[in-house]
């Protein structure tokens, strides 16, 4: 088995490719090790010491590393993690039946207008903003929309969180696509 590694935008954040799906569809982020029971593999990643936060994607692992430790002593034993995960055979999550999360999504039932908007919003973000970050070993999903302010919430999960780079990619990236599609947003913020 041979893994493959990408750099991200965020040093503290390396994207590990396995060769075939880990999830298949959807993800899962896990913030920490109680977190992480519901996934073997997530919990085998957080026996290594220095790993502070897992992402799991279609078919990549995201690895957000403390400070205290440097990518060269840390990434050989998440490699192994996940090799010997994968050569194992045992499920990526826990409950065989378990479904990833597809989103974080606020239970709001928008009408009129504002349902329209969202529509074109998720529409959107599905179709340009979670492709480009995917490519990075993150995502961004939509949360909920302030029909009143103009305000477009979003979550960001993976190499995206906690990135220095993502309040830029937020505002001047993802916030600009979004009004020149859909005029009424007026500011893109993310869900802490």
């Amino acid at each position: 088995m041979f893994i493959q590694t990408e750099s991200t935008p965020n040093p503290r954040t390396l994207k590990f490719l396995p060769g075939q799906d880990v999830l298949g569809r959807g993800s899962r982020e896990f913030a920490d090790a109680d977190a992480a029971l519901a996934s073997p593999l997530a919990t085998a990643l957080f026996n290594v010491e220095g790993v502070e936060r897992v992402y799991l994607g279609s078919d990549f692992v995201t690895i957000t590393k403390s400070d205290a430790i440097e990518w060269p002593h840390l990434k050989p034993h998440v490699l192994a993690a996940i090799m010997d995960h994968f050569v194992s055979g045992r499920p990526v999550l826990g409950d065989a039946g378990a479904v990833a999360d597809e989103t974080d999504e606020a239970e709001i039932v928008y009408e009129g207008d504002a349902a329209g908007i969202v529509k074109e919003l998720k529409e959107i973000i599905e179709a340009r903003v979670r492709p480009a970050v995917a490519r990075d070993g993150g995502d961004i999903t939509f949360h909920s929309w302030d029909h009143e302010e103009g305000i477009v919430r979003l979550n960001m999960r993976g190499a995206c969180a906690g990135c220095p780079s993502s309040t830029l990619t937020l505002k001047q990236g993802i916030e600009n696509m979004l009004r020149h599609y859909v005029p009424e947003v007026n500011s893109v913020e993310q869900v802490v």
